[in-house]
């Protein structure tokens, strides 16, 4: 009953509902003719668990479905039966039979769910889309056929289409949409064309104007529908600024207001909230309460129960107690029940710690209600909070509730001492056996609205508490108090001195000096005297002294007078105190005051003219300033200087790790050139990758008559701009770095497409082309690549560049002996006081990435070393890739820990050690009868030289950017090309002189090692550099091109055939002929000079023991870019250099 009874006061007389109308437990004697009045909801409609026949919700047109019933549903009809479990036949015998919702014709929001009602008939009838709105995705589900035997009603024949809510031609549904003409956009009262609603009513209308809608869609002002409330402000057309409109409404849920209700606050916006968002708070202007931006801090506001992440949590308890720590005010509600104290087992809820309920003592205001339920049994008062001064009820317990205190039986007093105000809602205080200090009459002071009550029951005898000498203090007033003592007091009886009721203020005697303003004692200035026997001050501040405790400034009191204050017109103004205490200006021409003994200036001088003290003053401040700033500066130079000297002594000292210079690199004086689309031409595809695709082409200088083979990489038309930009750092680095075993760019081309210019590789890269020789390739190769990857990462080491993608697919192969780096796509340049590099993800190669580089990002130098061992496992394997079951033989390189690995310069020492004896330390089977093949053998190759006439007259690219270091490595033999023609067609050769040519130059693989040495030479072992032996800026010719031409060319002198000449050559001397390069760079070379003694190059080669020797003059072959490499012209009229 109690719970129906809150269902009366609740909707007696109510036709807007703002918020939810539940209605649940109503038994089949309640009266639920109040319904009857209401007919719209802001929220959902919950009716369950019911056992009245009927639901008289009639006069209900239109839910809005502002909230809906488990985030779905703004009708939800479920359980509404009892059953009759004695009955065999029958097991239901009450429960909702009538649904009278015939006025109901529009849902704005959510679906329909009827569930579980056996009596409740006539409801599948309903056409729910006429209702529904199918833009806010409604979900309906309908009940079955009821028990018609036992209801017997049927809808009335009239009806349209059947449908009707209960028996009878009244209770018929009445269609608002699926009748409606196709002209009609929303609601319709007919099928006729003007029958249609005007676009802002909902459940209908009876006109088609918007003063005829049965309900607004949108906003109702006063009989209009509209979409929006009068602004606050208008734009004006004449002053071309914003004005106050006299019209302005407020919004307050679906209908525009002239002013907000009283607890409600008013936005800039002009809208009726509940809480003021961030950064604002509420303010009372003129009576109306306003959200205004703070200045500075805001007060902390907190969301208390039913706001925020708290809306769906029932009271305070541990595991959200510590969120009203320093709370000013709490939007939403508080409520402190039997679980919130003693945990909650079904939530898994802890026990709360009863000392932080303190937390709220720092609580001034709640928008919601205060319940209390519990509280802790060591308490017997509400103390926590005794600095609450409003409730403002926004939200109530039961919708009529805000503040409550129920069923504590150990409470003694409330000890509500700050509140001032309850502005909506009423007041419950009962089943408090020991609580006095409680009587209803003091609540009345507090309400703001005439219906607001208290009800108070239940609680300790009023002689009760008489007799324990539970009443009030003498200094309260018949109003009654919060409990014992003049603190508890809710009026004062006499007066009142910092929240304490006193009997008289300090106004004649007493410390400190008061005066009375509405009964409240208030002190005294400091600056006002003490007087005796009458009153020291008549208000606050220091201009409402009675007399000056010191002396008096115009109408201020003052502890001095002013001394050399600035005025209005930025003049020092001073003042002296006369005789009676008041500060009085001093003589224009005074500048320190008056003396108290003899009015006279202090320090005086006559009027009109400069006295001399002030201007010695002022050039002796300048000096002082002068002589300051310049020992400031000699100061501030002389550290200088020190600190200068010690850095200075300290490099001296020790050697510095890393250059000074900011990126510990000299500056880059790479030449990038930016050619023109114009001056180079691509010729074919050589492949393609992520980035896009690379052309084989020629680079026609402007202006110049000479052809360069190229390889041009062009973007993807579709690539992004991130590729974009990774390309052109590519180029940026790969523009910088200078080494023979490092590929080198040779210009750019900015565009649609950036189109990278590089030096052409003729065998491709290294990883294809030991898979297409791996059962030529020795170990002499091998190790001698080694070396070169080896320094080719040193060099990258030095200039502080982490390559990140070391592969045998990113190292290219100019010639079979010379391998060069390439791929600078992920490189990254580290600064001299970086060891490390954080990259941000993308696309890596996981499978040659150090462990750090893979878990953390981390890219070093060691992490390269890493990639060094998994590049040589792929050499040593040809091709195979890491980690398919071979036995990791670089062990060394794949340390855990980073600094455990070598360096590339210990790398480089190592394998040149194993290079000056290959099989000593690699073993392939067959080895000596391995050689590399012909250019011409190679795919690649083959490809590449496939259309030849665009090849011809062409310049290696080397020689065309770097002509001196050309000739200069050229100073052996000829020095241009023209000489080494001319050569070549002038000099006569004998088939003696061919012979012994072909001897030399086949000798590179005997066990000499390339030079007529001694027997027991030492040299015939080691040697200092396996891959030095020239200029490693020009690359030779393979020898076993040289041994492919012993079955295709004849020699012109002698006539006859290179394998007869062979063939008269031992065995195994013959079988050693390919097996070992000719090229200036390597080891065994035909050419090759002995070891100096100082290596310029590599120190690490160097041999004191190694003899000295003068270089040989064998013959080889010239560059692979040339023409007679390519076998394009006469390649045996070579040259000797």
């Amino acid at each position: 009953d109690d719970h129906y009874n809150n269902l009366v006061r609740m909707y007696s007389n109510c036709t807007v509902v703002l918020e939810n109308l539940e209605l649940t437990y109503i038994q089949e004697y309640h009266d639920l003719s109040f319904l009857k009045s209401i007919q719209e909801v802001g929220g959902y409609v919950l009716i369950a668990v019911n056992k009245a026949a009927i639901i008289p919700l009639e006069n209900l047109r239109l839910i809005r479905g502002h909230s809906l019933y488990d985030n779905k549903y703004a009708l939800a009809v479920m359980s509404n039966y009892e059953k009759n479990h004695s009955s065999v036949t029958l097991n239901y015998t009450r429960g909702l039979r009538e649904l009278m919702l015939r006025g109901l014709t529009d849902i704005l929001k959510g679906g329909v769910k009827i569930a579980h009602n056996p009596l409740l008939c006539n409801v599948e009838t309903i056409q729910w889309w006429d209702m529904v709105n199918k833009a806010g995705n409604p979900n309906h589900s309908e009940v079955k056929q009821c028990f018609s035997h036992l209801t017997g009603g049927k809808c009335d024949p009239g009806c349209y289409n059947g449908s009707c809510w209960t028996p009878g031609p009244e209770n018929c549904q009445t269609f608002t949409k699926l009748k409606c003409a196709e002209q009609c956009s929303g609601r319709c009262r007919g099928p006729k064309p003007s029958d249609c609603c005007n676009e802002h009513c909902a459940a209908g209308c009876t006109g088609p104007r918007p003063t005829e809608c049965l309900a607004c869609r949108d906003f109702q002002d006063d009989g209009t529908c509209k979409d929006a409330c009068p602004p606050t402000m208008i734009y004006n057309p004449n002053t071309h600024q914003l004005a106050s409109n006299p019209n302005a409404k407020y919004t307050f849920g679906a209908t525009c207001v002239k002013t907000c209700p009283h607890n409600y606050v008013v936005t800039d916006h002009g809208a009726c909230v509940r809480t003021c968002s961030g950064n604002t708070h509420e303010v009372e202007e003129n009576g109306v309460r306003r959200c205004k931006k703070c200045d500075g801090i805001c007060p902390k506001v907190c969301n208390g129960l039913g706001m925020g992440p708290l809306t769906a949590v029932l009271s305070i308890n541990a595991s959200n107690i510590d969120s009203f720590k320093n709370c000013t005010k709490i939007n939403g509600d508080v409520s402190i029940i039997g679980t919130s104290l003693n945990g909650d087992r079904y939530t898994s809820t802890p026990k709360m710690d009863p000392a932080k309920l303190d937390y709220f003592r720092t609580v001034k205001e709640i928008s919601g209600f205060l319940l209390i339920q519990a509280w802790p049994k060591h308490l017997d008062s509400l103390s926590a909070f005794e600095n609450l001064e409003i409730i403002r009820g926004r939200t109530k317990q039961f919708g009529q509730v805000s503040f409550a205190a129920l069923n504590v039986a150990h409470l003694k007093y409330l000890g509500l001492r700050s509140l001032r105000e309850i502005s909506d809602g009423n007041i419950v205080v009962k089943n408090n056996p020991h609580l006095c200090y409680s009587n209803g009459g003091h609540w009345n002071g507090l309400f703001r609205l005439d219906k607001q009550f208290a009800r108070v029951d239940n609680n300790a005898n009023i002689s009760t508490c008489a007799q324990l000498n539970s009443t009030c203090d003498d200094m309260c007033t018949k109003e009654g108090c919060w409990g014992p003592g003049p603190t508890m007091c809710l009026t004062c009886l006499y007066y009142a001195r910092r929240g304490r009721c006193v009997g008289a203020c300090h106004v004649l005697e007493g410390t400190p000096r008061e005066y009375v303003l509405n009964n409240i004692c208030l002190e005294c200035d400091q600056e006002c005297m003490v007087k005796n026997r009458t009153g020291s001050c008549f208000g606050s501040g220091p201009d409402k002294c009675v007399e000056c405790a010191h002396v008096k400034d115009g109408p201020h009191c003052v502890y001095r007078c002013p001394r050399g204050v600035l005025g209005d017109v930025d003049r020092p103004i001073w003042k002296y105190a006369d005789k009676n205490r008041e500060c009085q200006l001093c003589h224009e021409n005074c500048t320190d005051g008056y003396q108290e003994t003899h009015l006279s200036c202090c320090c005086c001088f006559p009027s009109g003219s400069v006295p001399s003290a002030v201007a010695a003053s002022v050039v002796g401040g300048l000096l002082v300033f002068v002589v300051l700033a310049l020992g400031v500066f000699v100061l501030v130079r002389r550290r200088h200087i020190v600190r200068k000297r010690t850095l200075r002594r300290l490099l001296q000292e020790r050697e510095l790790v890393e250059p000074l210079t900011p990126s510990g690199e000299a500056p880059n004086q790479a030449l990038l050139r930016i050619l023109k689309e114009t001056e180079f031409k691509k010729i074919k595809v050589l492949g393609s990758g992520a980035f896009g695709t690379v052309f084989k082409g020629v680079w026609i200088p402007e202006g110049e008559n000479v052809k360069i083979p190229v390889a041009i990489k062009v973007l993807r038309e579709a690539t992004s701009p991130k590729a974009n930009k990774e390309i052109l750092d590519e180029a940026y680095v790969m523009a910088s770095v200078e080494h023979p075993h490092v590929c080198r760019l040779l210009g750019i081309c900015l565009t649609s497409t950036v189109q990278l210019i590089t030096q052409i590789m003729p065998y491709g890269c290294l990883l294809d082309y030991v898979k297409e020789n791996k059962d030529l390739i020795g170990s002499q190769c091998l190790l001698n690549w080694c070396v070169q990857i080896a320094k080719g990462m040193n060099y990258l080491e030095e200039r502080h560049l982490v390559h990140r993608d070391l592969a045998a697919r990113n190292v290219l192969v100019k010639t079979p002996h010379h391998l060069k780096i390439t791929d600078f796509g992920l490189a990254k340049l580290l600064t001299a006081d970086e060891k490390e590099y954080h990259a941000d993800g993308g696309k890596v190669p996981i499978k040659w990435m150090a462990l750090e580089s893979i878990l953390h990002w981390t890219y070093t130098h060691q992490s390269d070393v890493w990639s060094y061992g998994v590049t040589l496992w792929e050499l040593m394997t040809f091709g195979s890739k890491p980690y398919d079951d071979v036995y990791m033989i670089m062990v060394k390189c794949w340390m855990i820990d980073a600094d455990s690995r070598p360096r590339f310069r210990e790398l480089i020492s190592e394998f040149s050690k194993m290079a000056r004896d290959p099989s000593r330390y690699l073993v392939i089977q067959g080895d000596d009868c391995m050689y590399l093949p012909s250019p011409t053998d190679s795919k690649f190759y083959r490809s590449l030289i496939s259309t030849s006439e665009d090849m011809e007259d062409v310049v290696d690219a080397e020689e065309y950017l770097l002509p001196d270091k050309t000739t200069q490595h050229h100073n052996s033999g000829v020095n241009t090309r023209a000489n080494r023609h001319t050569h070549t067609h002038t000099h006569t050769h004998t088939h003696t002189h061919t012979h012994t040519q072909l001897i030399f130059e086949f000798s590179i693989c005997s066990p000499q090692n390339g030079h007529l040495m001694r027997e027991n030479s030492v040299i015939l072992r080691y040697i200092t550099d396996p891959t030095h032996g020239g200029s490693l800026e020009k690359d030779l010719t393979d020898p076993t091109h040289r041994g492919s031409l012993k079955k295709d060319i004849t020699d012109p002198t002698h006539g006859g055939s290179l394998e007869q000449d062979l063939a008269a050559l031992p065995g195994t001397f013959f079988n050693s002929l390919p097996r070992v390069p000719e090229g200036p760079e390597y080891l065994n070379m035909a050419r090759s000079t002995l070891p100096r003694s100082v290596c310029e190059s590599n120190p690490d080669y160097q041999e004191d023991f190694l003899p000295q020797a003068t270089p040989t003059s064998s013959h080889f072959l010239p560059a692979a870019e040339n023409l007679e490499y390519l076998g394009l012209s006469a390649a045996v009229h070579t040259p000797v250099r």
